[in-house]
């Protein structure tokens, strides 16, 4: 990546101006040709730890490794020229002390190039977010249904229907911009409650599963193209059936290649026969 080309990223403290403006565009992306491909489109790439589950078919995201984060944050940046590439701690990184998150969050951006970390949690992460970004690691936070806390909560429900809980949602956003974070993600709960949220804090709110009131809105590329033919979250709105795409190309390929009609006579090598020496020469 040039220097010239890194002068035209998205900032955080561009994004973080965005609060109640133009809504900000953000998508997942975990490779880099998916990352060229979205970057004219996109203020802000999430490589999320649900890459564990979209690419490497674990039922959840806790067997994602910081290794995994640091290669797949590293080729988005690779690919990507103008979105500011976030890049998700995953679970175990950071959730024992402000230290570890410390040490983990600045190998993630020494080594994937990225431009900022997400990390999940409220009231209880709020230290954690000030050490961090006292320290120079920007952070966005995540609350409401949290991934990495699929066990504690008893699966993927929506969050916030009950007062307590909305109001629970509430105070852990606020603890967490108070704490420094430059935006919040909001995943999963009533739009009430988003809204509530978007109006609570000072930095920009990104929902998914959320409310169209937020600062702005996120999905999982996948989902959004339709790279998933068994499920699609209500959250979800397809913009694209690139799966139906895939296994129609497919069937085509096998069908070509049981005919013999594929390598045909475009896709060889063509010969050049030396007369003298009857050899053949592949050019």
């Amino acid at each position: 990546m040039s220097i010239s080309s890194q002068k035209k990223r998205i900032t955080v403290p561009k994004l973080r101006a965005r609060k109640g403006g133009e809504p900000i565009v953000s998508l997942t992306a975990y490779t880099a040709p998916m990352a060229g491909f979205l970057d004219p489109y996109t203020d802000v790439f999430i490589v999320g730890d649900s890459l564990g589950m979209v690419l490497y078919g674990y039922d959840s995201t806790l067997n994602v490794s910081l290794e995994m984060m640091i290669a797949h944050g590293a080729a988005v940046v690779r690919g990507s020229e103008t979105a500011c590439v976030t890049v998700d701690m995953p679970f175990g990184s950071y959730q024992e002390s402000p230290e570890q998150a410390f040490r983990n969050g600045a190998r993630l951006m020494q080594e994937s190039g990225c431009g900022a970390v997400k990390l999940e949690g409220g009231i209880e992460m709020a230290e954690t977010v000030s050490f961090l970004t006292d320290r120079g690691i920007p952070v966005m936070g995540h609350v409401g249904l949290m991934p990495q806390s699929v066990n504690r909560l008893g699966g993927y429900q929506v969050r916030g229907r009950e007062r307590e809980e909305g109001s629970a949602i509430v105070s852990d956003a606020r603890a967490i911009a108070e704490a420094g974070a430059f935006s919040v993600v909001i995943e999963g709960v009533v739009p009430s409650v988003a809204s509530h949220v978007t109006h609570s804090v000072s930095v920009p709110t990104i929902g998914i599963g959320a409310s169209a009131e937020c600062d702005g809105q996120v999905l999982v590329t996948e989902d959004m193209i339709g790279m998933f033919n068994d499920y699609t979250p209500t959250f979800v709105k397809r913009y694209a059936e690139l799966g139906a795409e895939v296994q129609k190309a497919a069937a085509a390929y096998a069908s070509d290649v049981k005919a013999r009609r594929f390598p045909g006579p475009e896709q060889v090598f063509k010969e050049k026969i030396n007369v003298k020496h009857k050899q053949v020469k592949i050019i």
